[in-house]
């Protein structure tokens, strides 16, 4: 996969391209000689990634919770690359839903598990006839959080976990067909994530009810805090990229991997603590130690 000579050019298909980590592997990849195809949200992005890369990432607009705009995209991406099949897919797109499971609208929870877990799936099942083609590798960009769910981040952290299970499937079902599996574990990067949290849990807060906002809004203003702390912690959007680049080449390929020093101490912790230990970490980590 990481042979850029004339014989092959390797290619990828990332969504979530247009910005974040997903802009970052996309203009990396770009330089590294591999064909790039993208998804995104606005056609601003579009046109600025193309900008970027001199025309060497073709990027569709498309929402990956759209079956017919998915299928649209895996058919044009598929067509173009032909019998040598697809080498690479990232499976980067995601969205997070903040706050207490109990004030969340369950409209809001299901469009999380549409983005992050049904449309991650139409997308990887889309692409699987090109993967085999080409013996491929898929890397899902998951989260710490799917192996430690923080309180405020119960869909995101749920929608993760899930897709831990389906990475575990995904690669028993594979293997036979040569395609490999990698589930890259993230832990906070400098995108503006938590900026991004913290405005929809004032918006969340916002529409509260006056009960709610006595039940809750104590801790929330521990956790706005904590999010602002964050700001400037965690790996860069062209540093996540590198280490997810680092997994898209890495023979033979690691099942799991952390992405960021914060990631991989929270995954250790994980097999060491206690579930007592655990939960006093979750609420320190939210600014709520004491609570």
């Amino acid at each position: 996969m990481s042979d850029t000579t004339e014989l092959h050019q390797p290619s990828v298909a990332i969504t979530g391209a247009g910005s974040g980590l997903g802009r970052a592997l996309a203009i990396k990849l770009a330089a590294k000689g591999y064909r790039v195809f993208g998804t995104a949200r606005s056609e601003q992005h579009v046109a600025d990634l193309l900008d970027v890369s001199s025309g060497n990432v073709a990027l569709t607009l498309a929402d990956i919770t759209d079956q017919s705009t998915v299928t649209a995209w895996v058919d044009k991406v598929s067509e173009e690359l032909g019998e040598r099949g697809l080498d690479v897919l990232i499976s980067n797109a995601g969205t997070l839903t903040p706050g207490p499971l109990e004030v969340i609208p369950l409209g809001d929870i299901r469009r999380e598990f549409e983005v992050n877990v049904f449309g991650a799936l139409a997308v990887i099942n889309g692409f699987l006839p090109a993967l085999r083609k080409s013996r491929g590798r898929i890397v899902q960009i998951g989260a710490m959080t799917g192996r430690f769910p923080v309180p405020f981040d119960g869909p995101s952290s749920a929608s993760k976990a899930a897709f831990e299970a389906l990475a575990d499937v995904y690669r028993a079902e594979l293997k036979p067909f040569g395609v490999t599996f990698v589930m890259a574990q993230a832990g906070n990067m400098r995108t503006g994530g938590p900026a991004k949290t913290a405005a929809a849990l004032k918006r969340l807060a916002d529409s509260m009810t006056g009960e709610q906002r006595a039940l809750y809004g104590d801790v929330f203003g521990k956790f706005s805090d904590a999010l602002n702390s964050m700001q400037d912690a965690g790996l860069s959007a062209e540093a996540s990229a590198d280490r997810v680049i680092e997994l898209v080449e890495q023979v033979p390929p690691p099942i799991r991997a952390a992405v960021g020093d914060d990631a991989e101490q929270i995954l250790r912790l994980v097999g060491e603590k206690s579930d007592t230990e655990l939960d006093a970490l979750r609420l320190q980590l939210i600014g709520a130690g004491d609570a």
